[in-house]
């Protein structure tokens, strides 16, 4: 495989790139049909059914995807950055065919400042693979106390504002961030989980719990902070998103807010969907999570709340952690797992069992997340930035925590077979990854 982390500076401007013989895939259009994407320089020339390659200029270079699929790149909207390494984090996303990703605050030091916001959009930029964009804290510090000045932190880039992975437990300081973020038509996204309730909980709450002795979370941690947000978000007008929706009643509250007109959204991650609590098994930490695996009849609901549109993306919930501190007793263990390359696959699980079309199922991965956060990503058309992927839908893999691209191996999905790979990853028009290459 090949990696090409040449930053965009360096690039040809006048370059044409022609990717023909493809089966090009925009849900943002409802496009599905044979044809082609042509590129010149970071941007799209022309995008559609009818460009072959007897209509590429002379001068462009041809690329044969020899009939396999070609959508608008993974647009991530939750990753965690350890430490500074923007490379690694690059290479894991480009792999996996993320080419937008919006990272947490949580980093260090805090989002919390502009000139933050500044270093993680040169730091991406200097790495020269995924586009990184960054939430702003809600508060100073992440403390959930003294709100952060979010409108400079937007005038910097800061595309939406969160706690990252604390929730802001008080009511009257989420109050006022509401009501201070609408000012500015911001969107506030909220980690649901009430943390005195879930205090000492390390795994859902439950008969597998109790089996393995392992303390509890119960749900009513995630239920209690929703129902506790939507009323505010309903009294201050206040735009709130929440983030990793696991709950069949935390959809219900959603649903019903979303009736009422309020201006509510939701995401899920793949984990929720594909995995419930058993797969903790035998005390595996990679499987400890954050919210924790729910029961099967939970996993069910959050398949029915993506097809029935409650849930409006999907992100990665890219948490990688190190070997020391995974490798401990379950209680002890850090929570989290790694997620960007198996974001495509394990996304398409949906369309492979029957649950929603392939159109469908990516538009929950590109155009929808795009428009969420109001990135300029995740659509095929004359004009917009070359950020694509090649990849094929029905190719199995096995995955493999030693095979990994992130440095942090701890994916919950360690072992599980599954179907779709990416085969190339282009941003601004620059092939940066190439599994064949």
């Amino acid at each position: 495989m090949i990696y090409n982390p040449t930053p965009p500076e360096k690039t040809h401007a006048e370059n044409r790139v022609a990717y023909v013989n493809a089966r090009l895939l925009d849900p943002a259009t409802g496009l599905d049909a044979m044809g082609g994407v042509l590129t010149q320089g970071e941007r799209i020339v022309e995008a559609g059914a009818g460009l072959f390659t007897k209509d590429i200029p002379e001068d462009a270079s041809i690329i044969d995807c020899r009939g396999q699929c070609l959508c608008p790149g993974l647009v991530d909207i939750r990753i965690q950055i350890s430490g500074k390494d923007f490379a690694n984090v690059g290479a894991s996303a480009v792999a996996g065919g993320v080419t937008t990703a919006v990272c947490l605050p949580n980093t260090t030091p805090v989002i919390d400042d502009r000139s933050v916001v500044e270093f993680v959009a040169r730091a991406a930029r200097k790495a020269g693979l995924v586009k990184i964009y960054p939430y702003g804290a809600i508060t100073k510090g992440l403390a959930g106390e003294e709100l952060a000045e979010m409108g400079m932190l937007a005038e910097s880039g800061a595309v939406a504002f969160t706690d990252g992975t604390s929730a802001v437990s008080n009511a009257r300081t989420m109050a006022q961030a509401l009501l201070y973020a609408s000012t500015f038509g911001l969107m506030l996204v909220q980690h649901p989980e009430e943390p005195t309730l879930a205090h000492e909980g390390v795994m859902n709450s439950g008969e597998t719990a109790t089996r393995l002795g392992l303390s509890g979370l119960p749900k009513e941690a995630e239920l209690i902070i929703i129902e506790r947000d939507l009323r505010l978000a309903q009294m201050t007008g206040g735009r709130l998103h929440i983030a990793h929706v696991s709950t069949a009643e935390s959809l219900d509250l959603i649903r019903a807010a979303k009736d009422r007109g309020l201006t509510v959204t939701c995401d899920t991650a793949p984990p929720y969907f594909a995995l419930n609590e058993t797969a903790v098994g035998d005390y595996r930490t990679f499987a400890k999570l954050s919210p924790p695996l729910r029961s099967e009849a939970d996993r069910e609901a959050i398949v029915e709340g993506l097809k029935d549109g409650t849930i409006d993306a999907i992100a990665s919930d890219h948490t990688p952690k190190s070997e020391d501190t995974k490798r401990l007793p379950f209680a002890d263990a850090a929570y989290g797992g790694v997620g960007m390359e198996t974001l495509l696959p394990i996304t398409l699980e949906l369309v492979h069992n029957g649950h929603m079309g392939l159109l469908e199922a990516l538009g929950l991965i590109t155009q929808h997340p795009a428009e969420l956060l109001g990135l300029p990503a995740g659509r095929l058309k004359a004009g917009a930035a070359a950020d694509f992927i090649v990849f094929d839908p029905n190719r199995g893999w096995k995955v493999s925590d030693t095979e990994l691209n992130s440095k942090a191996k701890n994916t919950p999905f360690d072992g599980r077979p599954v179907q779709g790979r990416v085969l190339k990853t282009v941003i601004d028009g620059r092939l940066v990854f190439d599994l064949e290459g």
